[in-house]
């Protein structure tokens, strides 16, 4: 008895021994899977995190005449506009990072940006115009740059530095190209209200400018309707509202404002035409 007893001990410590190595042996191939795992999702991710940048525009105020006391209180809320303007896009680089194709940013989010500037500065203008010399140029002041990309290796740059959303946001059943509720299948047409019919009798000395503009605002929908086709299958579910629909009426707020001020030189400035800037797209 007392001799078979060791070797049931050597036995019974033996089995104990393998089992716990084999415990080990389980727990270090658990944890290296689970860390390649992690790799692996830091690495998919990495793209996604990264800076959006900031974007950039020119300083208006600097670049201004001596403001009129008649015109101040207009021209301080309008600059104030440009300020939020630049706000708004900044948080919109941040919410739609990885969003889009390679020309994300500059569709959605800096063009519009740039026209409603054209728009604001003109309104700058305008309200110095009244009282002194109008200035001239500041519309060269209104397109804004994106600061601080850097793009991830083998990336292009759209928003966050690569071509959308895990650097194909355009092909792969996502959002931007297959059946998707942006700019796919028939573009549709963009319908616009016409302005002609809503002005007041147009003096003489104004006919010339407004025809001109009148003459834009169909160049405007023209061109809008040419991108309209040209970028089908492009952007997420609110491509054409941002890239196509959103810009046009800012650049028809505008043209509209010149016609009422070339109108109200000589005449009762018509009021309320901003409200027919806005288009739609019919299918």
């Amino acid at each position: 008895m007392s001799r078979a007893l060791p070797k049931y001990n050597k036995r019974r410590v033996a089995v104990i021994g393998g089992a716990a190595a084999l415990a080990l042996t389980g727990a270090v191939v658990v944890n290296s899977a689970l860390a390649g795992e992690t790799s692996k999702s830091n690495g998919a991710n990495a793209r996604t995190l990264a800076s959006p940048g900031t974007i950039s525009c020119p300083d208006v105020a600097s670049r201004l005449p001596a403001i009129p006391a008649t015109a101040k209180a207009e021209v301080d809320r309008n600059l104030a506009l440009l300020d939020t303007q630049i706000a708004e896009a900044n948080k919109r680089l941040v919410d739609t990072v990885g969003q889009g194709g390679p020309n994300f940013v500059q569709n959605a989010i800096l063009g519009p940006l740039k026209d409603k500037r054209v728009a604001t500065v003109n309104r700058i203008a305008t309200a110095i115009g009244r009282t002194a010399a109008k200035p001239q140029g500041l519309d060269a002041l209104a397109p804004c740059a994106l600061d601080g990309v850097a793009a991830a290796p083998g990336q292009q740059a759209g928003n966050n530095g690569n071509a959308g959303n895990n650097g194909n946001a355009g092909n792969n059943g996502n959002a931007g190209n297959n059946g998707n509720a942006g700019n796919a299948g028939a573009p549709g047409t963009i319908s616009c209200p016409d302005v002609a019919s809503r002005l007041p009798a147009i003096p003489a000395t104004a006919k010339a400018e407004v025809d001109r503009n009148l003459a834009l605002l169909d160049t405007q929908i023209a061109e809008a309707n040419k991108r309209l086709v040209d970028t089908v299958g492009q952007g997420g579910p609110n491509f054409v509202q941002n890239a196509i629909l959103g810009p046009l009426k800012d650049k028809r707020v505008a043209t509209v404002n010149r016609i009422a001020t070339a109108i109200g030189r000589t005449a009762a400035k018509p009021q309320g035409l901003d409200a027919l800037a806005p288009c739609t797209l019919n299918k």
